[in-house]
């Protein structure tokens, strides 16, 4: 379809009229371009573009130029820029800016900040399974000699990690500011890590 059979007319009045455009025609350039070439028009007296609201306005002198010769003329200009390729947008960046802006929403709610709030966490603990991986295996050599401890050992490691990043907002703010409140809590801790220890401990 040509793009001139997509202005559609809105408005008619008397040396008034508005149009409803697609969107390559709202482009920056091809906008500046469009005005300035209508008001270059003998009988019109102004043309405006809102980009936003996809709508041209143009004001004009009917006895100068009727609404036939205006339209006639748009038609000429409109055709003269689809030749030259300027209400070509490409593919790839219309799907870009289509994604960009969705994401961008997504993030704005509730929904978006809940994922990205799990997907940081999610990362977090496969960088510690990867440390603990490498601390605690030791190499093949040790699951191949004992693989029922090591993989104890590991899985161990794991927990402890998940127990402390899920507590370590109270950790900081409320077990070591009030110790003695938490001491049971601090006990429980501490005998986590002592049977952590002892379980790596060479029979």
């Amino acid at each position: 379809m040509a793009i001139q059979k997509q202005f559609l007319l809105r408005y008619r009045g008397d040396g008034h009229v508005r149009f409803q455009l697609p969107e390559p025609a709202c482009q920056a350039e091809v906008a500046k371009l469009l005005a300035a070439k209508l008001v270059e028009i003998d009988g019109v007296r102004s043309a405006r573009l809102y980009r936003s609201q996809r709508k041209l306005s143009i004001r004009y002198d009917d006895a100068v130029c009727g609404f036939n010769q205006l339209t006639i003329r748009l038609s000429g200009i409109v055709a003269e820029l689809e030749q030259q390729g300027l209400f070509e947008t490409p593919l790839a960046d219309k799907a870009k800016k289509s994604i960009l802006n969705i994401g961008q929403r997504l993030q704005k709610t509730h929904v978006g900040g809940w994922f990205r709030e799990k997907y940081q966490a999610g990362k977090e603990t496969l960088q510690a399974a990867k440390i603990v991986g490498k601390l605690g295996v030791k190499g093949p050599k040790a699951l191949i000699k004992d693989p029922e401890k090591t993989t104890i050992d590991f899985l161990n490691d794991v927990l402890v990690l998940y127990l402390i990043k899920t507590h370590w907002t109270r950790i900081t703010q409320e077990w070591l500011v009030r110790p003695f409140v938490y001491r049971y809590e601090w006990m429980a801790l501490f005998y986590m890590f002592f049977l952590l220890v002892r379980s790596r401990r060479p029979k």
